[in-house]
């Protein structure tokens, strides 16, 4: 085994600090720094971000021998000790992320956080990897394009941005064969799990709703084995969720790098009783909180109910308006003490219980992208009519019914009819 060569591009901070704090983002198999780059701009609005190619891939030169996922997650300690920087961000999709969890693992000095999309401590089997190895030394990587458009993307993609998943589809053809290959061995002997539970840095365990490869039960199961790790679903997408919705990844990413920096390495795991009771920062100001909230309310009720939300702002409700995103989503969903899991948990046993039913169908569809399951939606209802009576928890689980019914008629999530002031 041999550590492989990897190369990158840096994007400069566009607040001009040569020295803002570093974003890493990591490829999935198959792809290259083009995957992040609708993403890369809202990030790098106060970063630093680096973008690398796996071996062979992009302008990364190609591997000559066999390598692992933790050479190659030291090749990218490498790349960030190149600018002298200590400790960073890290983000990755798919191999990306087992990166990403090969570097908490085995760097935990060097993550301040770590967002692991569509991607596990063990991907697939040591079969399938090794039989798909033996494909692209036989028929080559573009023998790979059907089914990567398969597992790749939601099922209206290619429809909704054929430009985008042409391109990514095509780019498969200039991919080196052999240091394909080394990586499918590479994933087929990759084993994280035993590990999982000694990391210590903060974890976003992202999912893709139409992920086969790794679904949202496997990302759940992931977070649940790392001590404090938090879940999100990215509505809309499938296997590479920057490509297909990438301004909701942004501000996903740029949401947790906040909370997860204001809460400090290790805080996920709420290790610190007083964690909770601080807040974010004492030199927060309208402007900031407005700001943050609404980056939080756009990645938990959709940009589709924000957009039209915002629209329908009278001088009447304009005030109110700028109060709920500065203090109900600035300022409490912001926080550190609870994750946006437990939040959508106790907001929706909060309806229920004061018979909000208008607002309890956007926080349905709200805690699906939180990471809540439809059972375990249920059971927060099922909960609720033990403390705040059956009548209610019976209104409750007519709207949770009416709206999983209307998820599942529809290909994307169902805009309100009635845009409510939350």
């Amino acid at each position: 085994m041999s550590q492989p060569v990897l190369l990158c591009t840096v994007e400069p901070a566009r607040n001009g600090n040569p020295n803002a704090p570093l974003i890493v983002l990591g490829p999935s198999l198959g792809t290259t720094t083009d995957l992040w780059v609708s993403v890369v701009p809202a990030l790098a609005e106060a970063h630093r971000v680096l973008c690398f190619n796996l071996p062979g891939h992009g302008f990364s030169p190609r591997a000559t021998e066999a390598f692992t996922i933790e050479e190659v997650a030291d090749a990218v300690v490498g790349l960030v000790d190149s600018l002298s920087v200590e400790t960073f961000v890290y983000a990755g999709i798919s191999l990306g992320g087992a990166i990403g969890l090969a570097l908490a693992v085995n760097h935990p000095d060097r993550l301040t956080s770590l967002a692991v999309l569509c991607s596990g401590a063990k991907i697939g089997t040591f079969d399938a990897w090794t039989d798909r190895a033996a494909g692209v030394r036989a028929s080559g990587t573009p023998s790979l394009i059907a089914g990567s458009a398969a597992r790749w993307f939601a099922p209206d993609f290619l429809s909704r941005n054929p430009k985008a998943g042409a391109h990514a589809l095509n780019q498969l053809l200039d991919i080196d064969d052999e240091s394909y290959a080394l990586a499918c061995e590479a994933l087929a002997v990759f084993d994280q799990s035993e590990a999982l539970s000694s990391i210590r840095t903060p974890v976003l365990c992202v999912s893709g709703e139409f992920d086969e490869v790794t679904p949202t039960a496997h990302l759940h199961q992931l977070a649940a084995r790392i001590p404090g790790a938090t879940t999100a679903v990215i509505l809309g997408a499938a296997h590479l969720p920057s490509l297909e919705r990438p301004a909701e990844v942004g501000a996903l990413l740029n949401e947790w790098i906040a909370g997860a920096g204001a809460a400090g390495v290790g805080a996920a795991a709420a290790s610190q009783p007083g964690d909770a009771a601080e807040p974010l920062s004492a030199h927060r100001t309208a402007a900031s909180a407005y700001a943050d909230g609404m980056v939080v309310r756009r990645a938990v009720l959709g940009d589709t109910h924000v957009d039209a939300a915002t629209a329908a702002i009278t001088p009447e409700t304009a005030v109110f308006q700028d109060f709920i995103t500065r203090y109900a989503w600035g300022e409490i969903w912001t926080r550190p003490g609870l994750d946006r899991r437990t939040r959508s948990f106790l907001t929706i046993a909060a309806l229920v219980t004061g018979g909000h039913e208008g607002e309890l169908a956007m926080h349905v569809r709200a805690a699906l992208t939180n990471g809540l399951t439809r059972a375990e939606i249920s059971e927060a209802i099922l909960h609720t009519a033990i403390y705040a009576g059956v009548p209610a928890a019976n209104a409750a689980f007519a709207v949770a019914r009416h709206t999983f019914a209307g998820l599942d008629a529809a290909s994307n999530t169902p805009d309100d009819s009635t845009i409510r002031p939350s």
